[in-house]
């Protein structure tokens, strides 16, 4: 009877292991607030999670959001001007990259251009609209991964 039971505990360990790493999280970075997205466990699409006022928490607030859905790997908006060139959200989102990263996090950057704006066409604009960006931005790095 030990060695059933030793066999479960272990088989069960091993499964919640083998899971961890593989949701990967999506973030649209914004002056007020914060889109959130998550993977599925195949990494095939994403989801609207949530939106979060960017206040002194955020990182903390990310981090329990990453280890609620068992992931270490981010992929943040890396937001552009009509020219290509970083503007004011992407200076201060390169801050909490490195903060991210300071805690341990991967942190990878995808090319976004009015992801916020693109989610209001599709859905109208209300309170989600961040964390559809957020869906969008994953979404775009999912389909560029899944090409290499």
């Amino acid at each position: 009877m030990a060695f059933c039971k030793d066999f479960v505990v272990h088989y069960w360990h091993m499964d919640n292991e083998s899971k961890i790493g593989k949701r990967i999280l999506g973030i649209d970075f914004g002056s007020k607030r914060v889109g959130v997205a998550f993977s599925d466990e195949k990494r095939e699409f994403a989801l609207p999670l949530s939106v979060i006022q960017n206040t002194p928490d955020l990182i903390s607030e990310i981090e329990k959001i990453a280890i609620d859905n068992e992931t270490k790997e981010i992929v943040l908006g890396e937001s552009r001007n009509y020219k290509g060139e970083g503007n004011k959200i992407l200076l201060a989102s390169e801050r909490f990259k490195e903060q991210l990263e300071a805690k341990g996090f991967k942190v990878i950057w995808e090319a976004e251009f009015m992801t916020s704006i693109q989610a209001e066409r599709i859905q109208g604009q209300n309170d989600k609209s961040d964390a559809s960006a957020a869906a969008l931005i994953l979404q775009s790095y999912l389909d560029r991964i899944k090409e290499e």
